[in-house]
């Protein structure tokens, strides 16, 4: 099989997928080790039998609606190749917004400071990590404030296989030096993170589930084996389900704890879904937020929501 056979027999197989070519083409650079020029322009090159097995098999994988990056155990984030498994939810392009506004906001007050303070930062919800990752490596290779007053971030997530992902991307992307910035925490939101009112953060950035009950339960449908905790934002914090059923639960809870934990003057910045985000604003308004502030991602949708704190 040539790498041109085995993306027609994709296109072939994988008649559910929007994407199929898209598809074939991650699994082969995964499996040849090769970027998408090679692939453009060395069409007749033939797959090792191995190579084919591999290919073959992570095409019936997808067949089922197994995400490619759960196949390949990659996801590209931000310019940078995450780690993913089962355990977390894959890295969505719309995400990334979240990372600009943090970083700017993070260069603002960087800036605006008289006393050169290294800021605290906190990824809430963490997943792969990829949001609070991305923000750290992305200021250090620009230099956009000096190395030695990078940001300390924790990484917080209710579960701990997640965390586990979460710091073996750290270890992976990041530099010692920013590593060392870096803590992870198991916890229900805030409930692990020190005493209320003692303002350690100056950022709180977070993507938090916040899909309605009704929808995720359509959503995983379609085999994609995303896990529900991080997806289904009804949940209470003693983990019950609710009857709203507006995926804002999550992050009521969310933004009236961010209150007791961030400095004032520091921002909290949410990913939300497009049905939600104006709920979220009001939520945030009717809290001690000032500021609060949409942004549409690049499709135009209504993606994050960030407010000052008083």
């Amino acid at each position: 099989m040539t790498i041109s056979q085995a993306r027609k027999f994709a296109l072939s197989e994988l008649k559910f997928s929007p994407s199929p070519i898209l598809d074939a083409d991650v699994i082969l650079k995964w499996i040849l080790k090769c970027d998408q020029t090679f692939i453009l322009f060395h069409s007749e090159t033939e797959l090792s039998e191995p190579q084919k097995n591999i290919f073959c098999s992570s095409i019936e994988k997808r067949k089922t609606g197994l995400p490619v990056a759960y196949i390949t155990g990659i996801k590209e984030f931000f310019g940078y190749d995450f780690e993913v498994d089962k355990n977390v939810l894959i890295p969505k392009p719309d995400t990334e917004l979240l990372v600009e506004n943090a970083v700017n906001f993070i260069e603002e007050k960087f800036h605006a400071a008289s006393d050169c303070k290294i800021l605290s930062v906190c990824d809430m919800c963490s997943g792969s990590g990829c949001v609070g990752i991305s923000i750290l490596k992305f200021i250090e290779e620009k230099k956009i404030i000096p190395k030695s007053l990078l940001p300390k971030i924790i990484f917080a997530d209710i579960s701990k296989k997640t965390l586990d992902i979460a710091k073996k991307n750290s270890l992976r992307l990041l530099s010692e030096f920013a590593f060392e910035k870096t803590v992870f925490v198991q916890s229900n939101l805030f409930e692990n993170l020190g005493q209320s009112r003692n303002g350690l953060f100056d950022v709180i950035v977070s993507n938090p589930p916040y899909i309605p009950y009704s929808q995720t339960v359509e959503l995983l449908k379609d085999g994609r084996s995303e896990p529900s905790l991080a997806l289904c934002g009804d949940i209470d914090l003693n983990g019950n389900l609710t009857n709203f059923d507006d995926g804002l639960e999550i992050i009521r809870n969310l933004i009236f704890q961010s209150v007791d934990f961030l400095n004032p003057g520091g921002i909290l910045i949410l990913e939300t879904g497009e049905y939600n985000a104006f709920q979220t604003k009001k939520i945030m308004e009717d809290s001690e937020f000032k500021d609060v502030k949409i942004y549409k991602d690049l499709e135009g949708q209504f993606r994050n929501v960030s407010g000052i704190l008083a």
